[in-house]
This record gives structure tokens, C-alpha cells and sequence, in this order.
């Protein structure tokens, strides 16, 4: 294996699917990480460059820590981790979901912890190496809607400068990458999507295409360490009471 390496955690579909083709696009060994997904996967990867596929459950921390090592073992330059999986399931701010928190607070939080530090470890690059959380725009503009997510993004969001600073060799960096609405969530319809993708002082919809390039960016070392980057079209500078998902559809007030 002779092009460097990247491993992105939800590649499948989405978002993490975009930059997987962005980075096969630049001449990397995309390695595509599912959990279920394993039929768009394996199709992503038939039409990258140099690709993979590799399935893991990240409900599992020690199964994604072993996964890491044994990727570790054989990728020559494995330059960029990207931990972009995640899950987006409503509860309510009143009244904690103890099982919907347990989720969200392993896939999104927990387990890319893991995943990062087995990889600070083990991993073998040419240069310095790259850790990109993905996390939300809601750090800065957080609402009550989907506690939980909410919670294990500002839970993965606080590990990013402690990464830099206590785990991270000289030249690693370790990044965050923080988006906004920009692909259909859960219900919405399209005319929805339309309309709460614009609720930025842009008035713009935010493209996964941006996402690609700011990782491509990032890959590249250019920030300091424990900088992260916001692709929401400015969605973060405003005070917004509740998910663009609801304020699209008039829903202000709980």
C-alpha cells in the first residue's frame, strides 16, 4: 500500500459517504467503515480508487479499539482518522431516555474517543498524523431538541483540545469539523429541508460537498491542533430555540 490512508467511521451514505469520494477524488486509500450499511458500502467503495470496506458495531468500543489496531498493523501510511458516525434521535430536555443517552453517548462519543487514542498509538504515517471529529454546530447555538445528541457532541467537542494536548506526537493534529443542516433529517420533507437548510445569516443551503473540502483542508495540517472548523453557512453565531427541523415547520415554542 503505497497511497496514504484514511478511515472514515460511517462512509456509507451521507455525508461521510461524500467525503469518502472526495478523498478517493485526491488520490487516497479510502478505507469505508458500516455498521449495517453493508450493501452501500461495498457499492461506494466499487467506485472509488483504492478502497475498502470494513464493518464494525461502535455500540462496541473495544471492538472498534481492535479494529483500529489490526488496521494499524498493515496500513504503511495511515494518515487521517475521521470519526463521522453518529446517531440523531429525538428525546426530550425534561426527562432524560436513559437507553437513547446510552446510544448516543458510546456511537458519538465514547467510542471516537477510543478510536482515537488506539490510533495516536498504533498508527504508522508518513508525516504527521490527523484526528477529525465530526461534532455540530450546536456547540455554539445549542437548543432543548435531541438532549442527548446534543450532549455526547459537546461530550466528543471537550476531548479535542485534551487529544492535542496530552495524546497527540509532534505533528499530529487533532480537529474538529462541525456542521450544519445541510442533508434531510428524520421526517422532513423536501419543501422542509427547503426551508430550515436557509436558517443561517447566509440564507444559504450548506453543501456535503463543503464538508469534503474542509476534511480535505484538514487532512492537510494547515490548523493548529485542537482548532475546529464550522460549515454551516454562520448557523452557529445565531441563538436559535429550537431545532431547524421544527422552526421550518412554525414549531417555536415547546
Amino acid at each position: 500500500m503505497t497511497l496514504p490512508s484514511i478511515l472514515i467511521t460511517g462512509a456509507a451514505k451521507r455525508i461521510g459517504a461524500e467525503m469518502a469520494r472526495a478523498f478517493g477524488r485526491a488520490g487516497w486509500h479510502v478505507v469505508v467503515h458500516y455498521g449495517t450499511s453493508a450493501e452501500e458500502a461495498e457499492t461506494l467503495a466499487a467506485t472509488l480508487p483504492s478502497a475498502e470496506t470494513i464493518a464494525c458495531d461502535l455500540n462496541d468500543a473495544a471492538s472498534a479499539a481492535a479494529m483500529v489496531e489490526r488496521l494499524a498493523g498493515r496500513l504503511d501510511d495511515w494518515r487521517v482518522l475521521i470519526n463521522s458516525a453518529s446517531v440523531f434521535v429525538p428525546d426530550d430536555v425534561t426527562e432524560l431516555d436513559l437507553a437513547t443517552n446510552r446510544q448516543a453517548m458510546q456511537i458519538n462519543a465514547q467510542t471516537p474517543v477510543v478510536m482515537a487514542q488506539t490510533f495516536l498509538r498504533s498508527a504508522r504515517a508518513l508525516g504527521g498524523r490527523r484526528v477529525i471529529h465530526v461534532t455540530d454546530q450546536k456547540l455554539e447555538n445549542p437548543n432543548p431538541d435531541f438532549f442527548s445528541y446534543t450532549m455526547s457532541k459537546h461530550a466528543l467537542a471537550a476531548t479535542i483540545p485534551m487529544l492535542a494536548i496530552g495524546a497527540a506526537r509532534e505533528g499530529d493534529r487533532i480537529y474538529g469539523l462541525a456542521p450544519g443542516a445541510i442533508l434531510a433529517s428524520h421526517d422532513q420533507t423536501e419543501d422542509e429541508t427547503e426551508v430550515s437548510h436557509r436558517l443561517n445569516p447566509l440564507g444559504r443551503k450548506t453543501g456535503a460537498d463543503e464538508m469534503a473540502g474542509a476534511a480535505l483542508f484538514l487532512a492537510g495540517g494547515w490548523l493548529a491542533s485542537g482548532e475546529t472548523l464550522f460549515i454551516d453557512s454562520g448557523q452557529h453565531l445565531l441563538t436559535q430555540p429550537r431545532d431547524v427541523i421544527y422552526l421550518a415547520r412554525g414549531e417555536n415554542a415547546r
